[in-house]
């Protein structure tokens, strides 16, 4: 069944609750209305009913990635940010050193963290749109022997680039070293499977491929990591050993969980589950990515990056160079058609942004050329061609 046809058979329309427009973001996103209305009931933050749902959730996540032997999953209280922190306080030893591949913000933003964590780090810069290499890993590594761990973002969103994590974790095991992941944007819909990418640890959230809504994210470490990282954290709240060692004694929350959230999030589970887990869903965002950026060319609009490294999670357009082209009058034209798009992040070009995932499919991609066909033409806009070449 489409998310077009559950649109239709659930609510009688092709709209979202309340005809609220699509979130066509990298999170939060649209989600369905199962999803929705899982929050609907109050939970007991102790009660043995919610520790079951906490365990159900750890149980599944785990499974998701073929860890189930060696791996444990650490939810963590707050945004993707809280967890991404959470794991380079707790996984990187406090006398290491890491090398941050960055190719965009939140490479960017991984280093910033290193520098508030007062732990030693050198980077591979790729700017804006070019992947980190193997070869290049393999050169670093093989130069810097004090180097301990590697850092990676899988599908790194301010441009829409998913780099190539197996070639990379290659090249870090080929050299001994550990690599950690930051899988915000991709887990759910991209394959990430321990046995291509034994990585110490990876960080998601439940906002992102798994169609949950914000309030959690998560961490999937290897047991022995998990048991190495005691008395690493700076902060007491983001001490995932604290949180696991915790879990595992008591099947609670150290402090006050989202628990509306929890639960939304397992009922979407349930429904990654229902359609084909991770090959399912990548199904239909790739279908997403394929059907928007087929639209958006035919318009004249350019990509940032060429097809080989598009993601299926969001996808980066150029500006139109035509001097009736406002950003801001962009977005409220397409919101008021109802729907929610990005601005760009790019360093050097003017940009925007088009998620691909969420609870959407193609049909909402073609109600979306529409409106911006529409929108253009409010503006008195005619070519879509960027200023660049």
């Amino acid at each position: 069944m489409s998310v077009k046809q559950a649109l239709v058979e659930s609510e009688g329309r092709m709209e979202t609750t309340d005809g609220e427009p699509f979130l066509l973001t990298p999170g939060p996103l649209t989600t369905s209305r199962r999803v929705k209305e899982a929050m609907l009931r109050d939970w007991g933050s102790w009660d043995r009913d919610f520790n079951e749902v906490t365990a159900d959730i750890r149980r599944r996540l785990v499974t998701m990635c073929g860890g189930d032997e060696d791996y444990q999953c650490v939810p963590m209280q707050g945004s993707g940010t809280f967890s991404v922190e959470a794991m380079l306080a707790n996984f990187l030893p406090r006398d290491g050193r890491t090398l941050v591949l960055m190719n965009g913000t939140y490479g960017q933003r991984a280093a910033r963290t290193l520098d508030y964590l007062g732990r030693d780090y050198v980077v591979l810069d790729k700017g804006d749109y070019l992947p980190p290499k193997a070869d290049e890993v393999d050169d670093i590594l093989s130069r810097n022997p004090a180097i301990t761990d590697v850092f990676a973002v899988h599908c790194e969103t301010s441009s829409g680039i998913l780099n190539p994590l197996k070639d990379i974790s290659d090249a870090v095991h080929k050299r001994e070293r550990r690599l950690i992941v930051d899988a915000m944007s991709s887990f759910g819909a991209i394959p990430l499977d321990v046995a291509d990418v034994p990585f110490e640890a990876m960080v998601s959230s439940a906002n992102k491929c798994i169609e949950g809504v914000p309030g959690f994210g998560f961490v999937i470490a290897k047991t022995s990591a998990l048991e190495n990282s005691k008395g690493r954290s700076h902060s007491l709240s983001l001490d995932v050993y604290d949180q696991w060692s915790y879990m595992n004694r008591t099947e609670q929350w150290r402090f006050t969980p989202p628990t509306h959230t929890v639960v939304a999030f397992r009922e979407a589970l349930l429904q990654h589950e229902a359609e084909g887990g991770v090959p399912g869903r990548l199904a239909r965002y790739s279908r997403n990515r394929d059907v928007l950026v087929d639209g958006m060319r035919a318009m004249g609009f350019r990509t940032l990056l060429n097809d080989e490294w598009l993601s299926p999670i969001i996808v980066t357009f150029f500006s139109p160079a035509d001097p009736r082209f406002e950003f801001k009058r962009f977005y409220d034209e397409i919101k008021a058609r109802g729907f929610i798009i990005y601005p760009g992040k790019l360093t050097k070009a003017e940009s925007f942004r088009i998620g691909c995932i969420g609870y959407i499919d193609e049909f909402v991609m073609r109600d979306l050329h529409e409106a911006i066909r529409n929108s253009l033409a409010a503006m008195g806009v005619t070519d879509c061609r960027p200023a660049i070449g």
